[in-house]
């Protein structure tokens, strides 16, 4: 860097910066390149001024200048996603502060810069957003203490001031709450409207369209066009930002996997790119060769660098930097077991939709490699056939940004959602497994009453672009054939062999987007098929023709309208809604929120308008609203919800579940219940309940009332603030031929075993007092196992622990069941769920905080 021109500055006054052609921001770079020591007082942050200035000041930070900013968190204008880029650059060298006195103006502007022998400082009226430091209309003065030394005491007294009596610092805590709450005020649409129009900064350039569409920008290099060439790069933003800023804190924990639950639109395969520049030989997995075909677009975006390579069907490429796998090639455990891929090939390994990772395929993979990072990326991480998807990262849940906040952001589009009474007569179609028959209802869908019905209400609205979800095959044929004999112009895309009629009805996948963007076609109807991997931000209606059986696929589904493009200020969503079961379930999916319980005499309450993201519609039908009604009262009681779902996780297991098994598989609105009721949780007492619905067995019915039963009830119930018991009890089980007693070197043993796994040891480093556990020894973990789970054991269960000497011991009264192997079996299951379980509430901690 060299010495800088002020570029338009007034040749009469250079201290008078005016805006339009006279900008602050070149004045501003200049004082930064120079400058000891830089104080910042502002209204408001915004991502556009930040960016402008960004590398300057990360440059002034690596010369050892110490920064500090203080700006307002009135009305919301400071965005997080500024506060997000400016700590994560700056570090430990930027003091970033809140002004804090609840419903206070606070306007002033003031940029203090300290030379060596003079300092300056800058009052005007911008604050820190490009347009406010380029072409707006804003007045700055300049004045140094040279010349008026008086002036410039006065701002600075006043700015150490309110930096020490009216301020708070934004710690990671302090941001963390600011983001959640964070709902973008429609003056930041304004001013952002008023940069887009602002020729002399560009910060952006014409790209393919899921680029420019917000899953990542592609910044051109911010600098006034005098200064230096224009140089395009992509950028993270939005929820990028934040998810990149908690994945390097995540892993300085040395966490080794963790999870992204982030809305559809948002970008998630740039921010695993952009997460990925820390790591040299990465693997992502996806199912669909859509997803991959985009995930290689974007890592060659973000990783020019780097060769890629395919691991599917047709190609396995091994050498390459970045291999694109599909998880039913690489996932078959005959590639696994004697493929090319060591089970440390990779130094990152990311999963796309993570949600699937439930199935084996998935499974296999994550059990196979062990990379120094595994990140799953999901938007919908609901239990996927009620298997928690959290489980499989240990509920290591890095970021989370669910539908509403990410609109309440101004990350994805409002909807207008209108639930539309559709009298298709589900109690005459088969269910089985929890789906209605695909034949039979696409049959009863089928017919020119209903198709009316729909076409009707599609026309109402003036789509341009619309997406329908159908049945099945034979459905979606139907409502093209429907459409066009209405004059709209509309395609099918399906699956699976078609006859020479309706070939004319069908288009492929990628024929039928590039028609749709440009307007040659109207409707696509699909079944499955655009759930994933569908990126046409230019959607303005979602087509819901098919009951809601998944909370995935209907979020899903809904995601492919909400993302932004210029000029789009919503979508229209309309579903076609009858009496099939889970109905009811629609109006809290549409809040990101759980569905209560029922309460009541009714039974059933609508969520109110404050339940859904701002600027959103949600119109249902008065017929549905009544249906809600009577499906509530209709619903089973809880005890036999219950039993319905402990047979309806045996029947997918092929077996009785044990403890871990019906905690990771029951459905979540259920156990929510349960937990809190003695009378209904099986946790609190498994063999009792397995005895209460038939279906203990004789050897397990014998440990009843015995001794041997009440230390496992013990073991089911007893406090965990942290893990520590855990070891303990492992010591004991020591590898399934169980100990009477266990001394210092099992203790330690155990603990380090057990602590070696990053899902345990996270909670070590947390705590001041075990902050420092990778470098202890056998005197550091036995001490910690002695004066905490030992003696506390000793101390709330002594009828079944105690201490004899050196070593730790169970009472003579279980010693007769130690070698039982149905005793120790359910001991097993215990420690298990325990740690499960513990993952699960140390995360719903965290995200009370």
């Amino acid at each position: 860097m060299g010495t800088y021109q002020i570029i338009g500055a007034n040749a009469t006054n250079q201290n008078c910066i005016t805006g339009e052609t006279v900008h602050l921001y070149p004045n501003l770079k200049e004082a930064i390149f120079r400058a000891e020591k830089i104080d910042m007082n502002v209204s408001f942050l915004m991502v556009s001024g930040i960016r402008l200035i960004l590398d300057d000041l990360k440059d002034a930070v690596d010369k050892g200048v110490a920064i500090r900013i203080l700006c307002g968190n009135y009305l919301n204008i400071t965005q997080p996603e500024a506060l997000y880029l400016l700590k994560d650059a700056l570090g430990e060298r930027l003091e970033l502060r809140f002004y804090n006195v609840p419903n206070h103006s606070f306007h002033a502007k003031a940029y203090f810069f300290k030379y060596p022998d003079y300092e300056e400082v800058f009052v005007g009226s911008s604050n820190l957003s490009k347009s406010a430091l380029t072409n707006g209309i804003e007045w700055n003065y300049r004045l140094n203490s040279r010349e008026h030394p008086a002036d410039c005491d006065t701002f600075r007294q006043i700015f150490e001031a309110l930096l020490v009596n009216h301020s708070l610092i934004i710690d990671d805590t302090e941001l963390k709450k600011y983001a959640k709450q964070w709902i973008r005020p429609r003056i930041i649409q304004q001013i952002e409207e008023l940069e887009e129009a602002c020729p002399a900064v560009a910060d952006s350039v014409e790209t393919p369209d899921r680029v420019a569409q917000g899953q990542a920008a592609f910044i051109v290099e911010p600098v006034v066009p005098e200064l230096a060439p224009l140089i395009a790069f992509p950028q993270p933003t939005g929820a990028q930002v934040e998810a990149l800023y908690a994945l390097k804190n995540f892993r300085r924990e040395q966490l080794d996997k963790g999870l992204i639950v982030a809305a559809t639109g948002i970008g998630k395969t740039f921010l695993a790119a952009f997460d990925s520049r820390d790591f040299n030989r990465i693997l992502f997995v996806a199912h669909r060769d859509e997803i991959l075909s985009q995930a290689v677009y974007t890592f060659k975006c973000v990783r020019r660098e780097l060769s890629a390579g395919h691991f599917n069907g047709t190609r396995k490429d091994t050498d390459a930097d970045i291999i694109f796998a599909s998880v039913q090639t690489l996932g078959n455990p005959a590639y696994l077991a004697n493929g090319p891929f060591a089970a440390d090939a990779f130094d990152y390994i990311i999963i796309d939709e993570f949600h699937h990772a439930v199935s084996n395929y998935y499974q296999n993979i994550i059990d196979y490699f062990h990379p120094k990072f595994l990140l799953g990326l999901t938007a919908t991480p609901e239990r996927l056939d009620n298997q928690d998807v959290f489980a499989l990262c240990d509920y290591n849940v890095v970021y989370e940004v669910r539908l509403k906040e990410a609109i309440n952001k101004g990350w994805l589009v409002p909807f207008r959602y209108y639930g539309i009474y559709d009298d298709l007569d589900y109690d005459h179609v088969d269910f089985r497994n929890g789906q209605y028959d695909s034949e039979q209802l696409g049959q009863l869908a089928s017919v020119n009453k209903r198709g009316n019905l729909i076409f009707k209400h599609y026309a109402k609205y003036g789509s341009r672009r619309a997406l329908g979800f159908c049945i099945n095959r034979r459905h979606a044929l139907y409502m093209t054939n429907y459409f066009r004999e209405q004059g709209i112009a509309c395609c099918a895309v399906i699956s699976g062999a078609v006859n020479e009629e309706q070939r004319e009805l069908i288009r492929d996948r990628e024929s039928a987007i590039g028609e749709l963007k440009t307007g040659k076609l109207a409707v696509i109807f699909s079944v499955d098929m655009f759930n994933e991997g569908l990126d046409i931000p230019e959607l303005d209606m979602v087509l819901f023709l098919r009951p809601t059986q998944s909370p995935i696929v209907f979020l899903q589904q809904l995601g492919r309208g909400l993302r932004k493009t210029q000029g789009k200020n919503y979508v229209n969503v309309l579903d076609f809604m009858g009496n099939y079961k889970k109905a009811n379930l629609v109006p809290f999916l549409l809040t990101s929120e759980p569905q209560p319980e029922p309460s009541g005499r009714s039974g059933f309450r609508l969520p109110n308008e404050d339940d859904y993201p701002v600027d959103c519609l949600v119109d249902f039908d008065f017929k549905l609203i009544d249906l809600f009604k009577k499906m509530a009262r209709d619903q089973k009681k809880m005890k036999d919800r219950l039993l319905d779902e402990f047979d309806r996780i045996s029947d997918e297991l092929g077996r009785r579940p044990l403890r871990l098994d019906l905690y990771v598989h029951l459905d979540e609105s259920i156990y929510q219940t349960v937990r809190s009721k003695k009378d209904l949780n099986p946790f609190r007492d498994y063999l009792s309940f397995l005895d209460a619905i038939g279906q203990i067995t004789a050897a397990e019915h014998e440990l009843l009332g015995t001794p041997g039963h009440a230390f496992l009830k013990n073991i089911e119930n007893t406090a965990m603030s942290k893990t520590y018991k855990m070891p303990v009890l492992l010591a004991f089980y020591n590898g399934g031929k169980m100990k009477q007693e266990i001394d210092d070197e099992d203790l330690y043993r155990s603990f380090k075993s057990f602590y070696e796994k990053a899902s345990n040891r996270v909670d070590l480093l947390r705590d001041k007092s075990t902050a420092n556990a990778m470098n202890w020894g056998k005197k550091e973990y036995v001490s910690l196992a002695n004066r905490n789970p030992v003696h506390f054991l000793a101390q709330s269960a002594g009828e079944f622990f105690y201490q004899n000497g050196d070593r730790f011991c169970l009472a003579p009264e279980l010693e007769s069941y130690l070698a039982n192997p149905v005793f120790v079996k359910q001991f097993k299951d215990i420690i298990d769920y325990r740690t499960k379980r513990f993952y699960k509430e140390r995360l719903e901690k965290l995200q009370q905080l």
